[in-house]
């Protein structure tokens, strides 16, 4: 499934000045994201545990991808990599189900997880630099990802939302770990399959004062957030956030996002992020997924023009289908 072929450019590298120099591993200048969103379209990744699984890990764990920053760091640049020869222009960290309380249920204390919370936005860096010195041309970002406090429960309550918990809880709970991630050095926070628009307004303020820049974005269901609220009221949040660059949603069906891509440009007046799931859907019984995907470079297209300027996939999407984007954006 994926796919270790280099594309050569990504669309956001059609903006960016000429390199310097055409030697191996020098860079053209990089606008920075904010940039580059209002120069035209831009290139996630894919998913990161449907890389890793390709490539023989177990991932059936409360921690999930982010138990590899521990046992085998290696493997998660290596995922990363894939991402950029394929095409993308962004790379996801692997800290979505990283976070002190659910390392702390592995018996790993503060200092060892805020270490590893670094370490992912260290290894999708060090994943640019190999990508660069392998040829790769396209203007390379790094986005540190924040998931909602259901995927530490690993209950999967973070596609339900409702805790049970207070907007000032949730804010103590997220800002620690966007601290250390913000230290880093990521280009961006990835705010990530927010299910709930009250768990939003705790990540809205958990951000304010980090000088890194956020992009905002939603699990949906049609046209509200996956715990109900219209996306209308969702995104209008953050509308006068300075911090985000971009609104939008992920982890979702295809065919949820270009009513959402319309709806955020509209209220919000931002650059869209969106990165759907394949369209295959999950069987918690069997662990697996069934179905097909309904992922296609048309609907990309239609993304694209209702506003969309962050464009990547999620669950089972792969480098393959991250080329695919890469070249319908740069063609069209």
């Amino acid at each position: 499934m994926s796919s270790d072929t280099p594309t050569p450019h990504g669309p956001a590298a059609q903006d960016a000045p000429a390199p310097a120099s055409s030697a191996p591993g020098s860079a053209p200048r990089r606008p920075a994201l904010a940039e580059a969103l209002a120069a035209g379209a831009v290139v996630l990744d894919g998913g990161m545990s449907n890389q890793l699984e390709s490539a023989g890990h177990d991932l059936s764990d409360e921690l999930w991808s982010a138990r590899l920053l521990a046992e085998r760091p290696e493997a998660i640049t290596e995922a990363h990599r894939a991402y950029f020869e394929a095409g993308a222009n962004v790379a996801i960290t692997s800290s979505y189900q990283a976070t002190f309380e659910g390392f702390a249920k592995r018996g790993i204390g503060r200092e060892e997880a805020a270490r590893l919370l670094g370490l992912s936005v260290e290894l999708a860096q060090e994943a640019a630099r190999q990508a660069r010195e392998a040829g790769v041309r396209q203007p390379l970002w790094v986005a540190a990802s924040v998931g909602p406090y259901g995927a530490m429960l690993a209950d999967g309550s973070e596609y339900r939302g409702g805790y049970g918990l207070t907007v000032d809880e949730l804010e103590r709970f997220h800002r620690p770990r966007l601290e250390v991630l913000a230290a880093a050095g990521p280009d961006v926070l990835a705010l990530e399959t927010v299910p709930d628009a009250e768990e939003a307004e705790a990540l809205l303020r958990a951000v304010r004062g980090l000088d890194v820049p956020a992009w905002l974005s939603y699990s949906v269901a049609g046209d509200r957030t996956r715990a109900g609220q219209p996306l209308e009221e969702a995104f209008a949040l953050a509308a006068e956030a300075d911090e985000v660059i971009a609104v939008g949603v992920n982890c979702c069906a295809p065919e949820d996002v270009e009513g959402a891509v319309a709806t955020a440009a509209r209220v919000t007046g931002k650059p869209v992020v969106v990165y759907p799931n394949s369209g295959e859907a999950w069987d918690a019984g069997t662990r697996a997924w069934n179905g097909r995907s309904t992922f296609t470079p048309e609907q990309v297209l239609a993304w694209r023009d209702s506003g969309a300027r962050l464009i990547g996939g999620c669950c089972r999407v792969g480098p393959d289908a991250v080329a695919s984007i890469a070249r319908t954006l740069t063609v069209a």
